[in-house]
């Protein structure tokens, strides 16, 4: 059984092969920009061309395009090999990997985790989890840095946006990481959703001729 993971929702391009549950291929760089001309290809180059009996694909939050890109080449794909396809988000697979960081814990068990990703017009994508089960006990927000710094008091913040966030606040550790698509294993089970629609965690930047005043 070979399972493809698919992870373009951030700065992070992000691809792994698992068969029988063992990693057996990847790919992972923080490209920035270029997921869609990069990630075919990408593929491609795995073994069998990356053919899997499954597929995994992050469905955000993140940028408009990345999500986008994982998400029409996940869906191509699952089309053209008549394979399953199922999603999780991008906070999640980070809380999970921020939890392994330190001999499969958090530094402190009691404490709530907060991860934050970079989001657009100055403003973080961020969530806190459970440390134990990586329930999420709150619904996604974005929020500007400068709000989100007098808001969130959690001593240690993982993901892409921590810095930022731990810089504007003064105090604090900041833990980055990007998604891996490696990772994936580390989620709880109940992460996967067979609904895949996007989750782009904010309003569109671009609004509509017809809703604009004046």
């Amino acid at each position: 059984m070979r399972q493809l993971v698919i992870d373009t929702a951030t700065e992070a391009l992000s691809v792994a092969l698992f068969t029988d549950g063992e990693l057996t291929d990847f790919h992972h760089e923080i490209a920035g920009r270029g997921h869609a001309e990069k990630l075919i290809p990408i593929i491609a180059k795995m073994d069998n061309g990356g053919r899997a009996d499954s597929i995994i694909v992050d469905s955000g939050p993140g940028s408009f395009t990345g999500v986008r890109v994982g998400l029409a080449a996940a869906r191509a794909l699952a089309y053209g090999w008549n394979v399953p396809l199922q999603g999780y988000d991008s906070l999640t697979l980070l809380a999970a990997m921020a939890r392994a960081s330190v001999d499969g814990t958090v530094t402190d068990p009691a404490s709530e985790l907060a991860v934050a990703i970079t989001g657009g017009h100055g403003e973080l994508f961020w969530r806190l989890f459970d440390p134990d089960t990586l329930a999420p006990q709150m619904e996604l927000r974005s929020t500007p840095i400068s709000l989100l710094a007098e808001e969130l008091k959690t001593p240690v913040v993982y993901g892409s946006g921590a810095a930022a966030l731990i810089d504007a606040r003064g105090y604090g550790r900041a833990v980055p990481l990007h998604p891996d698509a490696r990772h994936v294993p580390l989620m709880p089970k109940d992460a996967l959703r067979d609904d895949m629609a996007p989750i782009y965690g904010r309003g569109a930047d671009a609004v509509p001729l017809a809703a604009r005043k004046g």
